[in-house]
Parts: structure tokens; C-alpha cells; sequence
């Protein structure tokens, strides 16, 4: 069966899986989850929150784990307008993302919007992500790491790949982790996460699902340039001083924002990716 296929309906419930201790990025994190890790005088999920609501999003399921009081004491100052619910994953500290996911199967009966709890970006990058079946990426950088994408004249997935993966000759997208997936889809999906879990493979992260599903022609991502943005993964030190050498607390913009064009973000084929004043992305 044929999953993701075209719909014009408007997303505004959004996923957000938060249930890993972030250890990379210790001490910071040792009391305290990643998500609420400041940049710039601004939470991770502060400004994932400005944004959700600046798009008109309406409902926030949340995956938690480690500390998961903590992010349930700082919503509950936050939900003007939003709708909350949170799902708790027992096993957090011996699982990936693949078990968070899956978790939130019950909770989840609407076309949504998937983010991971470590990101920061340009609230406009949103703006091409509203409508189901959407993948975030970005041009891939000699620096970038991690799941990457090749796509056909269509601006569509054609397969998933490692980050060391040769896509022979073809131009590499690295992903980002904000996907937008319709309800159709989502039960597709589901099929295929009960499977990997009952086979015991809950420390793969939800790519190899989707790459999976994508190979077999049942489940299809048209992509959505996040080139000409600034957009972060924070996962260390390292990544939270290069972070808030782009963004700013300030209404949640960018320095770079009123510097850049706003230009298309369906283009995918700038000729100059995006790269922060010192250096560029690295995922």
C-alpha cells in the first residue's frame, strides 16, 4: 500500500520527542533534560514553543523520559493556546528514538509535525513544513554527519542514506529531523515500528523506518530546503558556543535573518548553502 500521498491539509498538532538524557552535553544537562538547555538567555524548547505557536499549532505531544518533571513544570507555563499531552517513556536511558516514536502510536490521531528536543532554527524554515508528507534537509557539507537523502527532479525522496553512504554522483541532503507526516502515512509507519520493536530493536533510531518504507515504494517525503536559514543540532559544547553565535533571545530571529534574502525554501539547489559567520553546520 502507497503511504504519503498528496493532501493539502494544514498540520498543527506537532511531536516532540524529548526522553533522551543528553549526555553529550553534561554537566548542563545533569539536572536538567537537553530541551531546557539555554541559548543565548532562551531554552531550546522556549523557542520551539514561540514558534509552534507563531505558526498556529494547536496541540504539542511530548515524549519524555529523563527528568520529565522538569519539562512538565516549564510547559505548564507555557500552554496558553497550546493543548499538551505528554507520553512517558519508561526505558528512556536503554532505548533511541525508534521506542520514543513508537510510544507515542496512542497519543498520535492526526497528521502532525516531528521534531527531535535538540533543535534550534529560523522560525521561518517552518513556513513549507504546514502541510503532511514534508522532509526538512540541507545541502550536505564535507562537516555534516549522520542520515542523509538523494531526491529526484521532483524535489521527492528517492532513498535514505548513512552519512558515509556513496550516493554515486548524486547530490547529498543531509536531514534534519523535523518531518511532517500525514495520518495515512502515520499508520503505515506504525505497521512498521510495531514490527522493529517486537523484534527487539529499540535502540535503531525512526530513519531506518522510514528509509525502509521509502525503498519499498509505501511511504514517500516531498523535501524542504533548509539552506538558506540558520538551524542547529545541538549535541555538545561545542555545538551550544557555534549555536549562540547564531541565534539570538530577542523575538526568537537570528542575527542573520534581516541579512539574508528570504528566499524560497523549496529551492533546492541554492548555489550557496547557508553557513554561520564563523563556521558551517556541522550535524
Amino acid at each position: 500500500m502507497k503511504y504519503g500521498t498528496s493532501t493539502t491539509e494544514r498540520v498543527t498538532t506537532a511531536v516532540l520527542l524529548a526522553a533522551g538524557k543528553g549526555s553529550r552535553l553534561y554537566p548542563l544537562t545533569e539536572n536538567a533534560p537537553k530541551c531546557l538547555t539555554i541559548v543565548n538567555g532562551m531554552s531550546i524548547l522556549e523557542r520551539l514553543i514561540f514558534n509552534l505557536k507563531l505558526h498556529g499549532f494547536k496541540r504539542l505531544i511530548v515524549v519524555t523520559g529523563y527528568l520529565e518533571n522538569h519539562i512538565r513544570e516549564f510547559l505548564d507555563d507555557q500552554v496558553e493556546g497550546l493543548k499538551i499531552d505528554y507520553v512517558f517513556s519508561p526505558p528512556y536511558s536503554t532505548t533511541n528514538n525508534i521506542y520514543s516514536l513508537w510510544m507515542a502510536r496512542k497519543a498520535i490521531k492526526e497528521s502532525f509535525l516531528l521534531l527531535e528536543s535538540d533543535l534550534i532554527f529560523d522560525e521561518t524554515l517552518l513556513d513549507n513544513m504546514l502541510r503532511p508528507n514534508k522532509i526538512a534537509i540541507a545541502r550536505k557539507l564535507p562537516w555534516m554527519d549522520g542520515t542523509c537523502v538523494t531526491i529526484n527532479e521532483y524535489r521527492r525522496v528517492k532513498e535514505f542514506l548513512g552519512g558515509d553512504a556513496d550516493s554515486f554522483g548524486e547530490i547529498k541532503y543531509k536531514t534534519v529531523n523535523i518531518y511532517s507526516i500525514s495520518l495515512n502515512s502515520w499508520r503505515g509507519i506504525v505497521k512498521t515500528l510495531d514490527k522493529r520493536i517486537s523484534e527487539g530493536k529499540v535502540n535503531d533510531y525512526y530513519e531506518t523506518v522510514f528509509a525502509e518504507m521509502v525503498a519499498d515504494g509505501s511511504l514517500s517525503f516531498d523535501g524542504v530546503s533548509f539552506d538558506n536559514k540558520p538551524w542547529y543540532e545541538i549535541d555538545t559544547i561545542e555545538d551550544l558556543e557555534n549555536a549562540e553565535k547564531q541565534f539570538i533571545s530577542d523575538g526568537c530571529s537570528t542575527l542573520e535573518t534581516t541579512l539574508l534574502d528570504h528566499s524560497d525554501s523549496t529551492n533546492l539547489n541554492p548555489s550557496i548553502p547557508y553557513s554561520p559567520p564563523d563556521k558551517q553546520q556541522r550535524h
